[in-house]
C-alpha cells in the first residue's frame, strides 16, 4: 500500500494495480457517464465515490417528473439522470462565468485559480447532492411529510437531504 494511503479516502469496490486493496480517492482521476441529453458527463474520484453510495442511487427509482409520463409517456427520467445533468449545466455556466470575467474575479474580487478549482468543486457537489433528499412521486407526495418544530411546519425535501447520507440535522 502506498504510504499515503488513508482508509477513510478509499473507492469501494476499487483495487490497486496489484488487487490489494482499495484505491486511496484521487480528484484528478476522470470517469465518464454517457447522458443521452448531454453527451459525455465528466466525473472525478469524489463524485464518483458519492454516486455509487446508496442513498444516491436510490435516485434511479424516483421519477422527476412524479405522473407526468400518464399524459406525456415520452417524460420518464428519473432524480438521477436530473441530478447528473444539473451538476453537468451548472459547470458548463460556471466554467462560461470563469472564462468570461476571469479579470474581474481575479483582480477586483482577489480569486485565485486555487479558489476557483474549489468553488468549482463545490458547485458541482451541491448540484449533484441538491435532489439526494426526494421521496417517491417527486413534489407530489410534500404534503405527506411530517410537521415539526413549535410552530408545527411541513419540511421539504431539502430538510431530508442530508439525512440520506447519515447527517444528523436537528429540527429546531
Amino acid at each position: 500500500m502506498p504510504a499515503d494511503f488513508e482508509p477513510s479516502r478509499a473507492q469501494p469496490g476499487l483495487l490497486d494495480r496489484e488487487g490489494v486493496g482499495p484505491l486511496p480517492i484521487d480528484a484528478h482521476r476522470k470517469y465518464e457517464v454517457r447522458c443521452p441529453v448531454h453527451g459525455f458527463i465528466q466525473l472525478n474520484d469524489w463524485e464518483r465515490n458519492i454516486i455509487e453510495q446508496p442513498a444516491f442511487q436510490r435516485l434511479r427509482r424516483i421519477r422527476q417528473l412524479a405522473w407526468t409520463d400518464l399524459v406525456y409517456p415520452g417524460a420518464m427520467h428519473t432524480r438521477f439522470e436530473h441530478s447528473l445533468g444539473v451538476m453537468h449545466t451548472a459547470t458548463l455556466l460556471y466554467d462560461s462565468i470563469v472564462e468570461k470575467s476571469a479579470d474581474v474575479l481575479r483582480e477586483q474580487l482577489a480569486y485565485t485559480k486555487e479558489g476557483l478549482d474549489r468553488d468549482r468543486q463545490l458547485v458541482r457537489l451541491a448540484c449533484l447532492l441538491h435532489d439526494v433528499g426526494h421521496t417517491p412521486f417527486s413534489h407530489s407526495a410534500e404534503d405527506l411529510f411530517p410537521e415539526f418544530g413549535e410552530p408545527a411546519e411541513k419540511l421539504a425535501h431539502e430538510d431530508y437531504s442530508p439525512q440520506s447520507f447519515g447527517v444528523n440535522c436537528a429540527v429546531q
